[in-house]
């Protein structure tokens, strides 16, 4: 099994990076701030726009690091990584799948049921625990059906008709699992390009991150993240990612957006209203996330299909593995990942 190794984030606006032998240095105004061994990282996320040292490049091209830049909104701007060193033969097999209609439709249709059945486990958690609410019960039931629905359409474009109005029907009732911070973590759906609002703001933040190591962790079993199954393929959209990254929005993304809110470990003084539409984390805020979702991938689950103790954040390399088994026949169906 992978070991799961630190996450270094960049968050200081003007810190450089740079390398003095196998440690990757921090600095600002040419102070050092931090050294870590390379040894010691899987990856470095960078907020910053002061720079990186061409040294520091290759160490990590060398060490198998990856370095990805955000803006300090959390918006993807782009990855470096050194030398793919995946299957080819795995890759070939992969493009053969693509271009066959009914392999692609079966595993579009096993990815969205996921997707539904886990936005319904996270409903009927909150039921569990909080006692019956007649929104989010009728929603719970719509979901079911939407989920049954998805493993018998005929096209993928019916499929995307089913998951996008899953999706609404589902976010129509995120509110009611806000139990803290109600007056200003509001949430009337879904928004983005910007966030208008704090829950949104996280939600966009905390997909950015997920969508992250998906393509970490396809690339590192040698899977091409681009060539996509459900979502259609076009110029620099990791389209494989964002299918399998469905599987993880109810329980890597929204669960640990509730949490945050819930716990009050994130709070209104986190965020500033940029525009009337739009709004963004602080500093402080950022960095408050960021540490509790260092410390929320350390936490260990069962896995559903393997049965054996994994780190959470392992979960894409594991699902990662998985896929591979199943393009590469050795395994007769791919086993999504569902919320018990």
């Amino acid at each position: 099994m992978r070991k799961l190794l630190n996450t270094l984030y960049i968050t200081i606006p003007d810190a450089y990076i740079s390398k003095d032998g196998l440690n990757v240095v921090i600095s600002v105004k040419q102070e050092e701030l931090l050294r870590v061994p390379i040894h010691n990282i899987e990856s470095i996320i960078c907020f910053s726009y002061m720079g990186v040292s061409p040294g520091v490049m290759k160490l990590c091209a060398d060490s198998n690091v990856s370095l990805t830049f955000l803006s300090p909104t959390g918006r993807y701007i782009g990855r470096f990584h050194g030398p793919q060193k995946g299957n080819v033969l795995l890759r070939k097999r992969q493009y053969e799948c693509f271009q066959n209609e009914d392999f692609s439709l079966k595993l579009s249709r096993l990815i969205i049921a996921s997707k539904i059945h886990n936005y319904r486990a996270v409903l009927m958690r909150h039921l569990h625990n909080y006692g019956d609410n007649l929104n989010v019960d009728a929603i719970v039931n719509h979901l079911k059906l939407s989920k049954e629905r998805s493993l018998i359409t005929n096209s993928k474009d019916q499929l995307r008709g089913i998951e996008g109005d899953a999706a609404n029907a589902y976010f129509s009732v995120l509110k009611y699992l806000i139990l803290n911070q109600n007056q200003f973590f509001y949430f009337n759906g879904r928004n983005k390009r910007p966030p208008r609002d704090g829950v949104n703001v996280l939600l966009s933040f905390i997909y950015t991150m997920i969508a992250n190591e998906i393509v970490g962790a396809l690339e590192c079993v040698g899977l091409d993240p681009y060539l996509g199954f459900f979502h259609t393929i076009r110029p620099g959209r990791a389209s494989l990612a964002l299918d399998i990254m469905e599987e993880f929005r109810a329980y890597l993304g929204d669960r640990f957006v509730l949490s945050l809110i819930n716990r009050l470990q994130i709070q209104p003084s986190d965020f500033i209203r940029q525009t009337e539409d739009s709004m963004v984390l602080t500093d402080a805020g950022r960095k408050t996330l960021l540490g509790a979702w260092q410390n929320r991938k350390r936490e260990e689950i069962t896995h559903p299909y393997l049965g054996e103790k994994v780190p959470i954040g392992l979960l894409p390399f594991v699902q990662a593995q998985l896929l591979a088994r199943y393009l590469r026949s050795d395994i007769d169906n791919y086993p999504v990942f569902l919320i018990k």
